[in-house]
C-alpha cells in the first residue's frame, strides 16, 4: 500500500466487496479478471474500481487485467484476514440479537466473541452460544476476551458514554448503528450506520428513477 496516500472511506468500504467478488471467481476457477468484469458482477462502475486499485499501486496490467489470485493474496494481507478479529457487541435488543446469531457467517476471520446488556445478569449467560454480561463489567470483559473493536446498538442516549468508555481501554474502533453521531479519540476509528437514513436514500432513489 501507498502509505503516503490516504485512501478515501468509500474506497475503504468497498475493499471487502472486492475481496468477497474476487473468490467468486476463484471457486470459479477463473484466473484472471478484467475490470469490466468485476464492473457488472459488483454493480459499481470499472473507472471507480480502477482509480480504487491505483492507490494500491501496480495491480494489474493493460491488455491482460487482474490476477485472480495475486489479487486475493493483496487484499487477504489488506484486510489482515490472515489475523481474526475479535468483536464485542454491546446492546443485544432486536438487532443485536440479530447480529449474535448471524456472527459474520461469511467471514470466518471476524467473530463476536462478547456481547453486554443491561438484562443480562452479573454471572453472564449465553445468546447464540455468546457470553453476555451486564455493562458494569464492560472494561473488563472487553479486555479479557481480547476484543478489538466495538458494534454499538444501544439506545442513543447511551451510545457516547459508551464510546468514552471503550475510548478509555483503547479499543481500536467503533461500528456505531445508532443514529447518535458519537465523537472518538483520532486514534481510534469509527464507522456509522444509520439504517434509517439508508431506508430513506433507497426510498429516494426507487422514486426518482428514471
Amino acid at each position: 500500500m501507498k502509505n503516503e496516500v490516504k485512501i478515501p472511506q468509500a474506497t475503504t468500504k468497498r475493499l471487502p466487496l472486492y475481496y468477497r467478488f474476487l473468490q467468486n471467481f476463484a471457486n470459479e476457477g477463473q484466473e484472471r479478471v478484467s475490470s469490466k468484469q468485476l464492473s457488472e458482477a459488483m454493480k459499481i462502475d470499472s473507472a471507480t474500481i480502477r482509480r480504487d486499485f491505483s492507490y494500491f499501486g501496480a495491480l494489474g496490467k493493460k491488455g491482460y487485467g487482474y490476477d485472480v489470485k495475486h489479487l486475493l493474496a493483496f487484499f487477504s494481507e489488506t484486510l489482515d484476514q490472515a489475523e481474526p478479529t475479535k468483536v464485542a457487541l454491546i446492546g443485544v435488543g432486536n438487532l443485536g440479537s440479530a447480529l449474535l446469531k448471524y456472527n459474520f457467517q461469511k467471514n470466518h476471520n471476524t467473530h463476536i466473541v462478547v456481547a453486554f446488556d443491561t438484562k443480562a445478569p452479573v454471572e453472564g449467560k449465553l445468546v447464540s452460544d455468546i457470553p453476555v454480561f451486564p455493562p458494569e463489567l464492560l472494561e473488563e470483559k472487553y479486555v479479557a476476551f481480547g476484543a478489538e473493536m466495538a458494534i454499538l446498538t444501544v439506545p442513543p442516549h447511551a451510545a457516547q458514554i459508551t464510546a468514552d468508555r471503550l475510548a478509555s481501554i483503547d479499543a481500536k474502533g467503533i461500528l456505531n448503528f445508532t443514529p447518535e453521531r458519537i465523537h472518538v479519540p483520532d486514534k481510534m476509528q469509527l464507522l456509522n450506520i444509520d439504517l434509517s437514513v439508508e431506508l430513506q436514500a433507497l426510498i429516494y432513489l426507487i422514486r426518482n428513477q428514471q
